[in-house]
């Protein structure tokens, strides 16, 4: 198959064709028919992109054969060759036979060649529209179907397990299961809990394991947005409503209609925005900014603070019907630091999934590092812990994730153990000589693990003896260790395992 463009020549003299044929066939894949009889012929059998036609022929007239032609093989960029320039028949070639170009004779080479591989451009455009036009008829079922999919593959994952890494005896299991027992159940609920306690997992766990799972969920941080702005972005807008509107925007209520949609810190909305937003959730419509217009929508409401909503309400600050509309049903998302026994299950989740997304492998933490994590308080909740782990995998060059690429935050914190000693440091009868001791055993356990356990190096960073730094440590407890090897000034202690008391 030639890879030039394939012209067909349309002209009853011979020796036109054989000067035209001349003139092109190094740029184009030339045919020649002197009738119209010949030139239906080859249109038949081979892939023309151009006709080029004789507008004088014996037969019928060039516009004439490409009004047939246009029936036929619309496709074809259709042209005109003559020497004669009859306007009449300009304008009947245009309107009948759809041509592209009117050429006049004598023709210039060079512009003949021009125009030729303009039309040739044109057709290949001609043919992307196409193309482009079957794809577009197709994409709504298959985007369809892709999100069918996707939203299956979603359900199946929020069916049997809602998102939340835990143990069987977690604090959280109570929260999981209020999840699990309404989800079938068309109604509002409330997420109360810190930040980062996995609010969003639950609202998410609520909607796939719903009634509405097969439509669209959507998410709003309603502290992230001034009231004008929130109120655009929830309930849209139309073009010229404010300045910078040049189009019509469908708001968040809207986009999730028949679904869910997930307010979240839905305490920060201020007191006008809370009437907006009551009148919406009563009546089950909105009205986009700038339109007199009201749109039906249906959607459940799933909402979520870290406030005291009740308290709130009591102060004036929330409205008590608002509060009601939202609460059909309130669950409480306990802290991470409440859910100690979770962290080593929910660190190795972490890991593994910071693991996929950065591309680096390690087998896991050591035990040490993990009795750290258990022994830190951690107040951004989860969202503190999942950036702890991602960091301590970017920076470590082991095989597992020592306590000692742990933040100083997080190596400062009291062990469990000593949390009850520690309290006297905030209580006014507890005497200078135990607080100074308690901050003392923090300081030691601190310095040993970034130094993993070499004691030569702990008791130079504190300008102590060894033996001054081990009476320091059989003091405070923090001398059970098991050692693998003896230490030394010149070489590290191996820990096995680490048992604070």
């Amino acid at each position: 198959m030639s890879p030039l463009p394939t012209i067909l020549l349309v002209d009853d003299e011979v020796r036109v064709l054989e000067a035209l044929t001349r003139t092109l066939e190094e740029e184009f894949d030339v045919r020649t028919a002197s009738s119209v009889h010949d030139a239906k012929a080859i249109l038949e059998k081979e892939w023309v992109q151009v006709i080029l036609c004789d507008q004088r022929m014996p037969e019928v007239t060039g516009v004439e054969f490409l009004a047939s032609v246009r029936e036929q093989w619309p496709e074809v960029i259709r042209m005109i060759i003559s020497g004669y320039t009859d306007a009449e028949d300009i304008i009947k070639g245009v309107n009948e036979a759809g041509i592209y170009q009117y050429i006049t004779k004598p023709w210039h080479p060079e512009n003949l060649i021009l125009t030729l591989k303009s039309a040739v451009h044109l057709f290949k455009l001609q043919r992307e529209n196409e193309l482009l036009n079957v794809e577009l008829k197709l994409a709504p079922h298959s985007l369809e179907k892709s999100v069918s999919r996707k939203r299956k593959v979603l359900k199946k994952q929020y069916q049997h397990n809602d998102g939340i890494v835990r143990t069987e005896t977690s604090c959280m299991n109570d929260a999981c299961n209020m999840v699990q027992r309404i989800a079938q159940f068309d109604v509002s609920a409330l997420l109360i809990g810190e930040s980062g306690t996995g609010k969003e997992l639950c609202a998410r766990a609520l909607h796939y394991n719903g009634l509405r799972w097969n439509k669209p969920f959507v998410v709003e941080n309603c502290a992230a947005l001034p009231d004008d702005l929130l109120e655009s972005e929830l309930f849209g807008y139309k073009r010229g409503a404010f300045t910078g509107a040049t189009e019509d925007r469908i708001g968040l209520f809207e986009q999730a209609d028949g679904g869910t949609i997930f307010l979240d810190e839905i305490g920060e909305v201020s007191a006008s925005f809370q009437v907006k937003l009551l009148r919406v959730l009563q009546e089950g419509e909105i009205r986009p900014l700038g339109s007199s217009q009201r749109r039906k929508v249906d959607v459940r409401v799933v909402a979520a603070t870290n406030r005291d909503l009740e308290e709130e309400v009591h102060a004036g600050r929330f409205r008590e019907d608002l509060y009601y509309r939202l609460a059909a049903v309130t669950i409480s998302l306990p802290s991470l630091r409440e859910r100690v026994e979770d962290i080593p299950l929910l660190a190795e989740s972490l890991l593994e999934s910071a693991m996929k997304t950065l591309g680096k492998r390690v087998e896991g933490f050591t035990d040490e590092a993990l009795a750290c994590m258990q022994a830190y308080h951690w107040p951004g909740n989860v969202r503190e812990l999942q950036n702890e782990i991602q960091r301590m995998l970017v920076v470590v060059d082991a095989d597992e994730i020592g306590a000692e690429l742990l933040s100083a935050r997080v190596l400062r914190a009291a062990p469990v153990e000593e949390e009850a000693d520690l309290e006297i440091l905030s209580e006014l009868d507890g005497t200078l000589k135990q607080r100074i001791e308690s901050l003392e055993a923090r300081i030691l356990r601190e310095t040993l693990i970034r130094h993993r356990w070499n004691k030569s190096k702990a008791a130079r960073e504190l300008g102590l003896s060894r033996v001054g730094l081990r009476s320091k440590l059989e003091r405070y407890g923090l001398e059970k260790v098991e050692q693998l090897q003896g230490d030394s000034d010149s070489t590290e202690t191996n820990i096995k395992e680490t048992a604070i008391s």
